[in-house]
């Protein structure tokens, strides 16, 4: 594929770099498309965005005892190795 067929690419050197490392095309492209300005966020474990559902199949992963007399905010904490309600 000539460059001029190539799709837009929008950081070439990060793209030729991982090219250079063995990456394919459409990976190295799909990294040096990606928004480089896209913050992290603030909470990588956001369990209040989890359904109480999901938080109790985590916590049964995890063999967590007393899960299944737990509330959502007490699942959340016990996930978080936090007795429910320690303020610490």
């Amino acid at each position: 594929m000539s460059d001029q067929n190539r799709p837009s690419i929008k950081d070439d050197d990060q793209y030729e770099a991982l090219r250079d490392k063995g990456y394919n095309k459409q990976t190295a492209a799909r990294i040096a498309n990606a928004d480089s300005s896209a913050q992290p966020t603030d909470r990588p474990n956001a369990y209040e965005d989890w359904s109480k559902e999901e938080l109790y199949e985590r916590a049964k992963d995890l063999d967590l005892e007393g899960r299944s007399d737990m509330d959502k905010p007490a699942l959340i904490a016990a996930l978080r190795g936090k007795r429910y309600g320690d303020q610490n």
